[in-house]
């Protein structure tokens, strides 16, 4: 209910339309560009074992996309999330042969991710409505796909 004037007819209401909602991500990059990006589905939530297979994907896709890079020897920083800690991660990790970097608790300039890539993405996408999740996924594609290799290094 809203006050107004007897003469004068209530305002309009807008329709509210639906969006696609949240949609989460798991981006797997480097100072070439991005190597991996991995959706999750709706109520589906990160484990160990979740992260153990994206582990698996990940090599695979470094083979692909950065031939030689695996005999160098591949050094991946990610969070103290419990996912990352669990047994099955860290049996993951050394299946794969990843040297993990080790990410100080509460350390900001550590976290490129969080302060680079999404900030710069989410500023681009920014009032653009998307309707289902698969817009949202193309639109973060295209966003990636229009990067050259210096966006990657600035960081």
């Amino acid at each position: 209910m809203q006050w107004h004037k007897k003469s004068t007819e209530p305002p309009k209401k807008f329709k509210v339309s639906q969006s696609a909602g949240k949609l989460m991500a798991t981006v797997f990059w480097d100072s070439e560009g991005i190597l991996l990006i991995d959706y999750k589905d709706k109520g589906v939530s990160i484990t160990g074992e979740y992260y153990a297979s994206i582990l698996e994907q990940l090599k695979e896709t470094i083979k692909q996309k950065r031939r030689g890079k695996l005999t160098k020897g591949v050094l991946l920083l990610h969070d103290n999330a419990p996912a990352h800690k669990s047994r099955v991660a860290l049996a993951a990790l050394l299946k794969v042969g990843f040297d993990i970097l080790n990410y100080p608790p509460y350390s900001l300039d550590l976290a490129p991710s969080d302060n680079y890539l999404f900030p710069k993405m989410k500023k681009e996408l920014r009032g653009k409505k998307f309707t289902t999740d698969d817009e949202v996924k193309e639109a973060v594609s295209a966003y990636f796909e229009d990067k050259d290799k210096t966006f990657f290094m600035r960081v």
